[in-house]
This record gives structure tokens, sequence and C-alpha cells, in this order.
């Protein structure tokens, strides 16, 4: 008698493992349950997600949406075994972007693959999505797992997410009422977020330091865990100050720094007078300036510094501001006022600025 070659076991010696695949999904639906609000149920399993904007309140809303990664951060994370925070930076890297428009996500997606489903580590990094869904306040309606052997290394994976929220049509924070005399408020980061991994890769290589020993600039924790520390998810203080005062602009410090992202919500004509001596430069950034002798331009333009959002607001409207931001538990400084620009003058200018400054 001839037997049938079992399709399943084909795969799975192809090196996909569908019993891997499923395991993980009935591990991940009650993270994703955990995460329901209204307009979802939070449920996994089907072919697309609904969600009815309808049940959230809205009248005229209209949505805004944000995808992305977590970057090299992802290679650290790998090398030393700690998951449990990537999927909050996956989130935050997200929302946060969606939070500066004014708007609440709703919900969000994620994407996992690897070339080999390690369902133990997966789970880690989707629960880590799951808590960052929580600390946004939106729902974790779905996402994919992909098994893709051959175009991963052993042990690598990758995260990335998509996220949608909403904001009425009149309440939207575009930037473009921004005019000189307002002030700039910086709201304190939690460390390097998740950018700029690249070269603090590097520098770990090139300078022969270990993840596993004790950081340099926070001896009671790993480098490599001080390295990871989960980006700041800013959702929900930050619609509480829409709420309470009059938000001109806000900018999510991201790639390019404040160098680059703080100009994406001025209008043409101005710019911002910064002084960093007015927050003090975190010993992540004083380390990392040190080890690769960074000049405060290439710091300002790789990393936060410090700062991971920016808001605007009028000078008669500060006040008020900050104190919505101390209630809520943020850190922040007053950091700059907005300021004219005529013909090429450069739209940031940072005040001192000198070695001190880079410890």
């Amino acid at each position: 008698m001839t037997t049938q070659p079992n399709p399943k076991d084909a795969y799975a010696q192809a090196g996909v493992d569908i019993d891997a695949g499923n395991a993980l999904v009935q591990r991940i639906k009650p993270l994703a349950r955990a995460t329901a609000r209204h307009g979802t149920t939070a449920a996994l399993g089907g072919f697309g997600a609904f969600f009815d904007l309808k049940a959230t309140g809205y009248k005229d809303p209209l949505l805004v949406s944000s995808n992305d990664g977590v970057g090299t951060k992802l290679k650290i994370a790998i090398e030393t075994g700690l998951h449990h925070g990537i999927g909050i930076d996956c989130v935050a890297m997200c929302v946060n972007d969606v939070v500066v428009s004014g708007a609440e996500p709703l919900f969000f997606l994620d994407y996992y693959a690897t070339g080999k489903l390690d369902v133990a580590v997966a789970e880690q990094v989707i629960a880590s999505v799951a808590k960052g869904c929580q600390q946004a306040g939106c729902a974790l309606v779905g996402g994919e797992t992909a098994e893709l052997p051959g175009l991963y290394a052993a042990g690598d994976y990758d995260v990335a997410g998509f996220t949608v929220g909403a904001v009425e049509r009149g309440q939207v924070i575009t930037g473009e009422t921004i005019a000189a005399g307002d002030v700039v408020l910086g709201v304190a980061s939690s460390g390097l977020h998740s950018n700029g991994f690249s070269l603090v890769r590097n520098i770990v290589k090139t300078s022969g330091f270990d993840y596993q020993a004790p950081a340099p600039f926070a001896p009671q924790q790993s480098l490599g865990a001080a390295l990871l520390t989960p980006t700041l998810i800013y959702v929900k203080p930050l619609l509480a100050l829409t709420k309470a005062v009059t938000v001109k602009g806000m900018a999510h410090i991201t790639g390019g720094g404040l160098l680059e992202n703080v100009p994406r919500v001025l209008p043409a004509g101005l710019g911002v007078d910064m002084d960093v001596t007015t927050w003090p430069l975190p010993p992540v950034f004083a380390w990392l300036a040190k080890q690769a002798y960074l000049a405060a331009a290439d710091m300002l333009r790789t990393f936060n510094c410090g700062i991971g959002m920016v808001v605007v607001v009028a000078p008669e409207q500060a006040a008020a501001a900050s104190a919505h931001l101390t209630a809520s538990g943020l850190k922040h400084w007053q950091i700059g006022g907005v300021a004219k620009r005529v013909g090429s003058e450069e739209v940031m200018q940072f005040k001192g600025i000198s070695p001190a400054w880079l410890g």
C-alpha cells in the first residue's frame, strides 16, 4: 500500500511550521482582547478586522494613519534576549506620530516576521505590542505573523506596525497658526527611543563594550537593558492637553532629531530659537557623544537628546500647558521660542552649545 505524503509535514520540512503559528495565535488572543475599546471587540482569527467608528462618538471625523518599525534596535534585543519592550517601541513610533495631529489612535495592527518561528519569543514581542496599545488606548485588532525561511538569519526577526486614529474635522492640529513669539515646550524622552541605533550599535562594537556588562552611564542596569528602554507613549497626556489648552503644533522627535523634526510643523518664514541648556542632557547621550567624538550638530540630527516631543503654544497658554503636563507626570521644560526667519537664515538656531553640554 502506498502512503501519501502529508503536505503539512512537507511544509514543515521546508521551514514553515503551521502548528507553531496556530499556537502563537491562541496565545496572543487574550492579549488582544485586553486592548478592546469602543468600536471593536479586538477578536483575532478572521480575514479582516472591523472597526465601528460610529461607536467611538465622533461626529465628523478625519482618519489619520501611520506605520513604522523599530529599526536596528531589534538587533540588541535579539543579542541580549530582552524582547519585552520592543513591541512598545513599535506602537509608540506609530501612535506618537498620530497624536501630533490631535488625533486619538483607535486601532493597531502588527507585522512580525522571522526565519523560524520561536513561539516564546514572538509571544513576548506581541505581548509588549499589546502593552503599548493599552498605554495608547488603542485596540490591537489583528496583524500578521510570517515565517520566512531563508530570508532571515537564525534568531532574527522584524516587527512593524500600522495604526489608524481619528480627530474631529475642526480640531486638527496643523501648525499653521504658529506665530513669532509662541513658546516651545520640550517633553522628556525615556532615552534613545527607537532612532540612531545603527550608530549606537557601531559605537558599542568598535569600543568593545559588552551588552551584558553594567552600562557606563547607568551601572544599575546592563548596557543592553539600558539601551532597550522602551519609547515613551505620549498619547493620553497629550490628548488631555489638547482639551485643556490651545495647542498650535506638536512634533514627535524621531529620526532627524530636533534639527529636522521641529521645522516640519512650522509655517514658512518662521524658525525656533532653542536653548539646549534649558533641559538636562541624559547621560546616555553624553556617553555616546564621548565614545564617538560626536559634534553637537551630529547629536541634534541623529538623536532626540532627551526631548521626545515638542509642543508649541501661545505665550499666554504656556503656564496652563506646563501645569497640565506636570499633572500628567511628564517632565518638560520651556526650551525655546518661535521667531521670524529671513532669507537663508537657519530655521533651527541653538544656543548654549558648548563642550560642557556634551559632557
